[in-house]
């Protein structure tokens, strides 16, 4: 039975990304890329509002000393939204030139266990099927060397609940692949990279994710309207029909984290629900997101 789902009053978003949770603010947030809009819902009083970016905001995570961190579209940067309705950004580091050419912007990203970000980059078009995505880790060492490279449209990332297991997916239409790595607490390595699951095998393509309590990978399956459940060891054991074809990004949240919110995006169809943002509670918790601490 598909759990009652209810939409948020806010207008559908163009691309609508990365939403979160952010514990310290009883908020959520969710980014609409190609608009340059991040919106927040207040959780106990149910009103939104929006606040325009100078970049587009591909990705975002709670800081520890409030406010957000971002992917954008020339690095990684603190956003804080001031009352005065202004948005005040601090780039914490950037890519080389040349690996952050023309036409490239983040895309998937959020905090490890320990509080690093984390986020890839992508080539736009994706028509163009450049493999010149990488993956970085943002933490107090400021931007790393990338660990992963060769992607296409970098997605997926999240965590096992103790942190030791990455996953990490491609959800370009040449690849559609979600991989684990074996990830190293201490110094933030991911290595052992493996096959989780080939979505090739299933309708959709793997969009953004998030891990619930019982360490089961909750996939958003761009263009099949369904979310997919995989247990850890990659076997799929629940799915649920969404009103929309095309969701982007789930996350839990709410007091008991027991609420999933569900991004998605507008193609250009006259759809009701496209690029709507929808909640549900699918009956398992999340797990608290560590917010970035560097």
């Amino acid at each position: 039975m598909r759990p009652e789902i209810e939409r948020v009053d806010a207008p559908a978003c163009q691309v609508g990304e990365s939403p979160v949770w952010h514990a310290q603010e009883c908020a959520w947030y969710w980014t609409d890329i190609p608009a340059r809009t991040v919106w927040r819902l207040d959780a106990a009083s149910g009103t939104t509002a929006s606040r325009s970016t100078s970049e587009m905001v591909a990705c975002m995570a709670p800081r520890a000393d409030g406010g957000l961190v971002a992917g954008m579209e020339t690095g990684i940067f603190r956003l804080d939204l001031l009352p005065d309705g202004k948005v005040r950004t601090e780039r914490l580091g950037a890519p080389p030139p040349n690996e952050l050419g023309a036409g490239m912007r983040f895309n998937d990203g959020r905090c490890d266990r320990q509080g690093r970000f984390w986020s890839g980059t992508m080539f736009m078009d994706m028509g163009a099927a450049r493999a010149d995505g990488r993956l970085y880790r943002c933490d107090a060492q400021g931007l790393s060397q990338p660990p992963l490279s060769n992607l296409l449209t970098q997605n997926g990332l999240a965590w096992s609940p103790d942190g030791r297991t990455m996953y990490l997916s491609d959800s370009h239409p040449r690849r559609q692949l979600v991989w684990a790595f074996d990830y190293e607490i201490d110094t933030g390595l991911p290595t052992g990279q493996r096959l989780f699951v080939d979505m090739n095998a299933y309708p959709g393509r793997p969009d953004g994710a998030t891990v619930d309590a019982d360490g089961c990978y909750w996939l958003a399956a761009n263009d099949a309207g369904l979310l997919l459940r995989f247990t850890p060891d990659g076997r799929l054991d629940r799915r649920i029909e969404l009103p929309m074809a095309k969701p982007s990004m789930c996350c839990f949240g709410g007091t008991d984290l027991g609420t999933l919110l569900v991004t998605s995006i507008n193609p250009g169809t006259n759809d009701a629900w496209a690029g709507a943002t929808i909640m549900l509670r699918p009956g398992v918790q999340g797990l608290p997101e560590t917010p970035f601490a560097f």
